[in-house]
């Protein structure tokens, strides 16, 4: 069973996209994997405190991606494709660094110094992974 205990929805975007987002993130880093079983609409509207319309758009549009198979009246799975995740992997990463750019550029920060501060700190957390 997909777990959303560990998402905290917050102000980044709506709600819908936000658990769109934790799902392809999970499925990315392999946290959630193909055949897994969703949660109810139900039961995920009451563990986020949110409409059961969000719930139904998120999934609506998961199922769209081909991130999960669901049957009317029956339990939803996650069917991630390896040549879909690699995909979505793709758009995360572009989508997180065209936010990373544009937070950076608006401190006025140069190329060069965001590569140097990208460099140094991919490394320190390289040093700490071992």
């Amino acid at each position: 069973m997909v777990s959303f205990e560990h998402l905290t929805l917050g102000d980044d975007g709506p709600i819908y996209r936000q658990i769109i987002r934790f799902v392809q993130r999970g499925i990315v880093a392999g946290a959630i994997r193909a055949g897994d079983e969703m949660p109810s609409r139900r039961a995920l509207s009451a563990l986020l405190g949110v409409n059961p319309n969000t719930i139904q758009k998120a999934c609506r549009l998961l199922e769209e991606e081909g991130l999960i198979q669901s049957r009317s009246g029956a339990k939803s799975y996650v069917s991630a494709e390896p040549e879909l995740v690699e995909r979505v992997r793709s758009q995360l990463l572009a989508e997180d660094a065209r936010r990373l750019v544009e937070a950076l550029r608006q401190t006025g920060a140069s190329k060069e110094d965001c590569m140097a501060l990208f460099q140094r700190i991919w490394d320190e957390s390289e040093r700490g992974a071992e």
